[in-house]
């Protein structure tokens, strides 16, 4: 798949995501389709840049919480959306938490249905196999 559509698919996924959200959460709330395309656009700028650095700084911790620390980062992203869309609101911290289990759960169906975008990518496109595996 090219970057272009992957791109594409990754901020259709987002939209799915924060939407999803935002019904079945009744404390998050979302202006307009124009505040869900913008949330959608950033959080998955945000994912992209800036979670990769939170994940690396916060290894440690991570490591002594068992990966509960990281938790903290997908809510960190999800709350710097919020802060930043101003038509993307996320009111309360419990609300801010069952956000980010759901945004997980959700990611989790989204991954089963179409998650060869992201296997495509891993794997790296045009790379031999290793001799004497089958696929």
């Amino acid at each position: 798949m090219t970057q272009p559509r992957r791109l594409l698919t990754s901020w259709f996924a987002n939209a799915i995501v924060l939407a999803v959200v935002a019904a079945a959460l009744h404390r998050v709330t979302i202006a307009s389709a124009g505040d869900l395309i913008l949330a959608a656009a950033l959080f998955g700028i945000l994912n992209t840049v800036l979670k990769p650095f939170a994940r690396l700084v916060t290894l440690p911790l991570a490591i002594v919480t068992l990966g509960i620390a990281w938790f903290f980062v997908s809510m960190l992203m999800l709350y710097l959306t919020q802060a930043i869309v101003s038509g993307f609101a996320i009111h309360g911290f419990w609300t801010l938490v069952a956000a980010t289990i759901i945004v997980w759960l959700v990611n989790l169906v989204l991954d089963a249905a179409i998650g060869s975008w992201r296997e495509s990518r891993r794997r790296g496109r045009g790379r031999p196999r290793p001799a004497g595996r089958r696929y």
